[in-house]
């Protein structure tokens, strides 16, 4: 089936109280920008997964839901299909996202005053899920080098490691800069974590969201030492746009480790999976394959419209394609706008919402977030009104010049 038709034609999501579209003013003050911020796709999810929802209405009963048998075999079967990763079925733990998880194993492998390991620029949540525990945060900034590709600095890293370092948040692919970790990093990464004996957390819910030629490499799977020290973080909410059933699956092999986690579910009570969200996951990772190899032939496509458009037109900003997401990181420090007035400037004149990239960290100062996960023809507005919001600033500045030396 050619879902093309599907992702040109997005359904109309104001008035769904959808959080991108009927929360822009309550976000960003204002209505009339176009929202290409929050990361959740502008399409519909798949047909199977609305399906398997509409018959488990028309049954009629929607009473508590357990993860069944088959709930978990989709999953074993998805990460054995897709990762190359063999997993067994009681090592996956339910959360109702993986943000309540990363707070869920802070709070459960660390105590107040230990040190929490982030590589920085990285997805805002990682910031609170250790600031707001009362443990120590200590940053990894990645590196760039003279092309603006990013990379780990794993001799910064391991002057920062000592006893009191009990965990790091790994993302896996990176949030916002869309690396996909090589073997060789994650290797390297593993070596230091195994020395200090550190647990790893890895968000790998943009796992499933890798274009080729790269692949995925799930950090548990790298040897029997990181597979003992680490938290998984799965769910298919972005693959499948299917965020708002809030279902998350953690995968814990090591056993002694998932009790822990698993005491710390129930004792918050979170541990009840919702019946929709057990039923769409199901459904997408049984029979969306197709649709997800199609969506991502159309959001790369989007990502190299948007990538030549800033070459041809805007060479006062930059950016690379990056190996996974829906999310490009744009570089505006040749604007050389205050932070501030940069976010500014995207609203009041170019008229579309993005992630601030000092969201991330200081490091993500000068850079912007932009989920192209909608239709192209939205997209190409979007670029057309920025485009002509720096044409329009980049005149402005000419003159400003021009009477600057004329003063002089």
């Amino acid at each position: 089936m050619d879902y093309t038709s599907t992702f040109d034609h997005t359904p109309e999501r104001i008035g769904t109280g959808s959080e991108k579209w009927d929360a822009l003013h309550k976000h960003f003050g204002k209505e009339d920008i176009i929202p290409l911020w929050i990361a959740d796709m502008d399409f519909a999810a798949p047909l199977p997964v609305q399906e398997a929802i509409r018959q488990r209405i028309e049954h009629g009963v929607l009473g508590y839901t357990f993860r069944t048998d088959e709930y978990h075999q989709s999953i074993v079967n998805w990460m054995e299909r897709k990762h190359q990763w063999t997993i067994e079925n009681d090592w996956i733990v339910f959360t109702p996202g993986v943000v309540s998880a990363l707070n869920f194993a802070v709070q459960t492998y660390t105590e107040p005053g230990d040190k929490v390991i982030i590589q920085t620029p990285v997805y805002p949540p990682f910031y609170n899920v250790v600031k707001g525990h009362g443990r120590e945060l200590v940053e990894n900034p990645l590196m760039q080098d003279q092309y603006g590709d990013y990379r780990m600095d794993l001799e910064q890293l391991e002057t920062v490691l000592d006893e009191q370092v009990k965990m790091l948040i790994l993302c896996n692919p990176h949030n916002p800069i869309g690396r996909v970790w090589t073997r060789t990093e994650l290797e390297q990464l593993e070596h230091l974590c195994a020395k200090w004996n550190i647990i790893v957390v890895s968000d790998e819910i943009h796992g499933d969201l890798v274009y080729a030629p790269h692949a995925h490499i799930p950090y548990a799977s790298l040897s029997e030492s990181a597979m003992n020290r680490s938290i998984i973080c799965t769910a298919p909410s972005k693959t499948f746009n299917i965020a708002g059933m809030n279902t998350s699956n953690i995968i814990i092999p090591n056993e002694q480790l998932r009790n822990a986690f698993a005491l710390k579910i129930n004792q918050f009570g979170v541990g009840q999976i919702n019946t929709f969200g057990a039923v769409a996951t199901q459904a997408a990772y049984t029979y969306c394959e197709e649709w997800l190899e199609q969506c991502k032939v159309y959001t790369y496509r989007n990502m190299e419209y948007v990538q030549q458009y800033i070459a041809t037109h805007i060479p006062e900003l930059s950016v690379r394609l990056p190996e996974a997401t829906y999310l490009l990181w744009i570089d505006c420090s040749k604007l050389r706008m205050e932070q501030l007035d940069l976010v500014s400037f995207l609203l009041d004149h170019a008229k579309i919402a993005l992630n601030d990239g000092n969201a991330f960290g200081i490091t993500g100062q000068g850079y912007m977030r932009m989920n192209i996960a909608c239709s192209r023809s939205l997209l190409e507005k979007a670029m057309e009104r920025l485009h002509h919001a720096i044409k329009t600033w980049r005149a402005t500045q000419a003159v400003t010049t021009t009477s600057h030396m004329n003063n002089e």
